[in-house]
C-alpha cells in the first residue's frame, strides 16, 4: 500500500506499484520475488469451456439452469461481454514478457496490450477497460480520471495537444503537441493516468454499491487491489445471481478472467458470497463494491 507521500516518489519512477499487499512495501520494478497467494483450495471445474470461444461471452457457458443477463448495445456491459480473449490456456504474462509466477489463477487472458512498463496495474486495468469503452463509443469528454494528489486529466484535453507538468506535488496543463485523436495518442494518454492514478485515486471517483445491486461493470475495489466484475447470469427458478471477474495484478500483467478457486462454477462467482469475497489473490468484502459514477 503506498504511503501519503506516493505522488512525490513518483516525480522520481513512475514504476511503483498500484496493487499492494498489506503490510509490505510497494512493489518497483527489479523485484521479482512473487507476491504472497491466497491458500484456497482447487475445485475442478464443471462449467461447460467452449475453446474456440474469441470473447469472453463465447468461451465461457452460464452453469445449468441458468442464463445471461441481458444487455443493449453500446452499454458497457455489452463491451465486457463481448472482449476478445488469446487462444484458450495461453498464460498470463508481465510487462516484460517474463510468465506470471502465479499461473493458477486465471481462466482466460483478454486480448489486449500490457505495454512495456510496469504501469498497468490493478487499478490501471479496470481504467484501461472502462477508457476502451468510452474511446470506442466515441464519448471523448467522459474519459477522465484523477491523479493522486486530485488533479483532473481530462483526454478531451490531451486530444487537444496539452500535456501535463508536473512539478512536486502539482500537476497543470501546457498545450505542447499538435491535436491528435489517434489511438496512440490515447494509450499515451493512458499511460500518464496509469503513472499518477493509483487504487486509492480511483475509490474516490466510484460510488458506493449494494452488492445486491450488482451490475456489469462494477468494481470490487480497496486500499490495495481492484477487479472488475465483467459479466453476470441470473437462476431461471430463482433469485440466484452470478458473476464473473477480470484483473491485473503487480508487477503489470496481462489483464484475465479470474478462475474461482472454491467452485465448481469456476469462473462465475456467487452473488451470496458470504462475509467475504475470496478470489485467487485478493479478499474483498460487501463494502468494497463501487461503480462509475
Amino acid at each position: 500500500m503506498r504511503t501519503p507521500h506516493f505522488f512525490a516518489v513518483l516525480l522520481t519512477t513512475l514504476l511503483v506499484s498500484q496493487c499492494a499487499i498489506p503490510g509490505t512495501t510497494p512493489h518497483v520494478t527489479g523485484n521479482t520475488s512473487p507476491p504472497p497467494q491466497l491458500a484456497e483450495p482447487h475445485v475442478e471445474s464443471r462449467v461447460l469451456i467452449n475453446e474456440d470461444g474469441d470473447t469472453l461471452g463465447e468461451r465461457f457457458l452460464v452453469p445449468d439452469g441458468y442464463e445471461r443477463l441481458t444487455v443493449e448495445p453500446s452499454t458497457f456491459a455489452y463491451y465486457l461481454r463481448n472482449l476478445s480473449l488469446k487462444p484458450h490456456d495461453v498464460p498470463v504474462t508481465l510487462y516484460d514478457g517474463r510468465l506470471k509466477p502465479n499461473q493458477s489463477a486465471h481462466e482466460a487472458v483478454l486480448d489486449i496490450d500490457t505495454g512495456d512498463r510496469d504501469l498497468q496495474q490493478c487499478a490501471d486495468a479496470v481504467i484501461r477497460l472502462h477508457a476502451e469503452y468510452l474511446w470506442a463509443e466515441g464519448r471523448y469528454d467522459e474519459i477522465h480520471y484523477n491523479f493522486g494528489n486530485g488533479f483532473r486529466c481530462d483526454y478531451s484535453r490531451w486530444m487537444q495537444g496539452e500535456r501535463v507538468v508536473v512539478q512536486g506535488n502539482d500537476a497543470y496543463w501546457v498545450r505542447s503537441a499538435p491535436p491528435s485523436s489517434e489511438y496512440a495518442e490515447f494509450r499515451r494518454y493512458l499511460d500518464i493516468v496509469f503513472a499518477y492514478a493509483y487504487t486509492g485515486s480511483l475509490i474516490q471517483e466510484l460510488s458506493r454499491v449494494d452488492v445486491q445491486h450488482m451490475q456489469i461493470g462494477d468494481v470490487f475495489i480497496d486500499q490495495g487491489h481492484a477487479i472488475i466484475v465483467v459479466d453476470m447470469a441470473k437462476s431461471v427458478n430463482s433469485d440466484d445471481m452470478l458473476f464473473m471477474l477480470a484483473q491485473s495484478y503487480m508487477p503489470a500483467q496481462d489483464i484475465h478472467v479470474l478462475k474461482n478457486p472454491s467452485s465448481e462454477m469456476s469462473p462465475w462467482y456467487a452473488l451470496d458470497f458470504g462475509q467475504e469475497l475470496v478470489t485467487p489473490e485478493w479478499t474483498f468484502t460487501h463494502a468494497d463494491l463501487r461503480r462509475f459514477q
